[in-house]
C-alpha cells in the first residue's frame, strides 16, 4: 500500500491508493497542460487582469454548485446571492463545507485552498478568520492570468452568444505578453430558444449583428452562418447547446416556420412546432459546423430554472437547475443520422446529466464513428451532476467498457471561476488511480510507457489533436 502522509489532507499521494496511481501521476498525468475546451469564464476579465479583494469575490460571487450547499446548510439568501458583507458571506461557506465531507466541493475546496494560496488546514468556523486573512494577502499578488498561468494552462476556450462582437477575444489575440489562447464558442442558445420570453428581442439583436434582416426561419441561418463565419475568424474551434429533452424526430419545415411566426408575434408555439423549430435549425447548424470545421457539443437532460418563486426572487442560473429525464435514443440517433445521410455530421461531444445515459449515448454515437478522426464522436466528460469521485469513475467506466478510452478528450472546468483548474487535477488523480487499480489487480498490463502514454493522450494530447488546435 502507499505511504498515506497524515500531516495535511491535499497531500501528494491525494486519492492514490496504489503504488501503480502514484507512478502514473506523478511521473505521467501530473506534468501535462491544461487545454480547458469548455468554461464560462469571462474574457473581460481576463483581458483586464482582474484582480479580487477576497476569497468571497473570487470564490463565490458566482458559483451556483456552493450556493446549493449553503442554502442545505440553512444559510438565508441574504448571505448566498444577497448583500451581505462579503466576510459573513465567507463565514456561512466555511461553516457549511466543515459538513459536506463526501461532496465533491469538500475536495474542491481544500485543493483550491492548498494549490493557490498554499493553505493546508480545513476550512471550518474555527479555522474561517485564519485562512480568510491569510488568502487576502495572498489575493493581493495574484489576478485573472496570473491564476491561469499558474494551473499551466495552455489554452481556454469561453461561451459565447453569436450577437456578441468578441471584442475582448479579439484583443486577446493580439496580447503577445500573456501566452494563454482564449477562443470563443459559438452558443446559439437564445436563438433555438423559440417561444420562450424575449425571443423576439434576441432575434432583433442577431439581425442587427448579422446585417440580415430576420423576416422568416430560413433568415435565422443565414444569419448564424455570417456569426460563426465570424466566430471561425476569431479562433473558433467549437459550437455548444444545452437542451432538456429535446425531439429531433420531429422534422418538418412547415412547422419549423409556424413556430417562428408565432414565437414574433409573441404567441406560444406548440410543442410539435417547437420540436420541429429545434430539429430544422440544428440540423442547419449542423452542416455549418462541418463546413466551417466546428466541433459540436451536445449538454443534454437539463430541466432549469424548476423554483419559480426564487427565479423571480434571484434570476437565472442560481442553483435551481436539476436532471431531467435527458434525449432518447431515438432523438440523438435522428438528429445524427440526419446529418450523417449526407456526410455532413461534425465532430460532436454528447454530455448528459443522468449517469444512467451513458451506455445509451456512448453506443449510439459509436454507430457514427467516421475515419480519419480518432474518436470522431465522443462521449462528453462527466458534466455537473456527475463530476464528483464516482461520477468520473463511472464515466471512465463506460467509456473503458464500449469504445476506446485511449481516445478521451479529458476533463474540462465548465466553471466561472479562475479557481476552479484544480478539477483537472481531480480528474487526473481519479483518472490514475483508476487505471493502477487495473494494472496492480492484473485487468490491465503492468506497462507504464503503454499506460503511462495513454494517460499523457487523455489529459491534453487527445484534446489538442481533436480540435486541431495549434499551441
Amino acid at each position: 500500500m502507499v505511504d498515506m502522509p497524515k500531516e495535511c489532507f491535499i497531500n501528494d499521494n491525494f486519492l492514490l491508493r496504489s503504488d501503480a496511481a502514484v507512478r502514473l501521476y506523478h511521473e505521467y498525468a501530473e506534468r501535462m497542460p491544461i487545454f480547458d475546451f469548455h468554461c464560462h469564464l469571462n474574457p473581460r476579465e481576463i483581458y483586464e487582469d482582474k484582480k479580487y479583494a477576497d476569497l468571497t469575490e473570487v470564490w463565490l460571487a458566482e458559483d451556483h454548485y456552493k450556493w446549493r450547499l449553503m442554502r442545505a446548510n440553512g444559510a438565508e439568501e441574504e448571505y448566498v446571492t444577497g448583500n451581505a458583507d462579503n466576510y459573513e458571506k465567507f463565514l456561512k461557506w466555511a461553516d457549511t463545507i466543515s459538513k459536506a465531507v463526501g461532496n465533491p466541493l469538500y475536495h474542491w475546496t481544500h485543493m483550491e485552498l492548498k494549490r493557490y494560496f498554499g493553505v493546508d488546514e480545513l476550512l471550518s468556523p474555527k479555522t474561517a478568520p485564519m485562512i480568510w486573512e491569510t488568502c487576502k494577502n495572498r489575493l493581493s499578488e495574484l489576478s485573472a492570468r496570473k491564476l491561469i498561468q499558474m494551473s499551466n494552462v495552455k489554452a481556454i476556450c469561453t461561451t459565447d452568444d453569436p450577437a456578441d462582437d468578441l471584442k475582448y477575444h479579439i484583443e486577446l489575440s493580439k496580447d503577445e505578453s500573456f501566452g494563454v489562447r482564449v477562443l470563443p464558442t459559438f452558443r446559439p442558445e437564445r436563438a433555438l430558444a423559440v417561444g420562450e420570453p424575449g425571443f423576439a428581442e434576441y432575434i432583433s439583436r442577431l439581425s442587427e449583428a448579422s446585417g440580415i434582416i430576420i423576416e422568416s426561419f430560413e433568415d435565422i441561418a443565414s444569419a448564424l452562418l455570417l456569426r460563426a463565419e465570424f466566430f471561425k475568424s476569431a479562433g473558433c474551434i467549437l459550437s455548444d447547446h444545452s437542451f432538456g429533452s429535446p425531439d429531433f424526430t420531429r422534422i418538418s419545415a412547415k412547422d419549423a416556420r409556424s413556430a417562428f411566426s408565432k414565437a414574433m408575434k409573441g404567441e406560444k408555439p406548440t410543442r410539435e412546432e417547437i420540436n420541429a423549430y429545434q430539429t430544422e435549425l440544428m440540423i442547419d447548424l449542423g452542416r455549418i459546423y462541418n463546413d466551417l470545421g466546428f466541433a459540436m457539443q451536445l449538454h443534454m437532460g437539463v430541466i432549469r430554472n424548476i423554483n419559480s418563486r426564487m427565479l423571480e426572487a434571484v434570476g437565472k442560473d442560481a442553483g435551481f437547475d436539476t436532471i431531467g429525464t435527458g434525449i432518447s435514443a431515438e432523438s440523438l440517433a435522428a438528429l445524427m443520422d440526419s446529418l450523417e445521410k449526407t456526410e455532413e455530421l461534425p465532430k460532436t461531444i454528447v454530455y448528459c446529466l443522468d449517469g444512467n445515459d451513458y451506455y445509451k449515448i456512448a453506443s449510439i454515437i459509436g454507430s457514427f464513428q467516421k475515419s480519419p478522426v480518432k474518436g470522431k464522436h465522443q462521449l462528453g466528460p462527466a458534466w455537473w451532476y456527475n463530476d464528483h469521485y464516482d461520477g468520473i469513475e463511472r464515466h471512465l467506466k463506460a467509456l473503458g467498457n464500449t469504445g476506446l478510452l485511449g481516445t478521451f478528450i479529458g476533463m474540462l472546468t465548465d466553471s466561472r471561476s479562475f479557481l476552479s483548474y484544480t478539477r483537472h487535477e481531480y480528474f487526473r488523480r481519479i483518472l490514475c488511480n483508476l487505471v493502477g487499480d487495473w494494472m496492480q489487480s492484473g485487468f490491465a498490463p503492468m506497462d507504464y510507457e503503454l499506460l503511462g502514454g495513454m494517460i499523457e493522450d487523455i489529459c491534453y494530447n487527445n484534446a489538442i489533436r481533436y480540435f486541431e488546435i495549434n499551441i
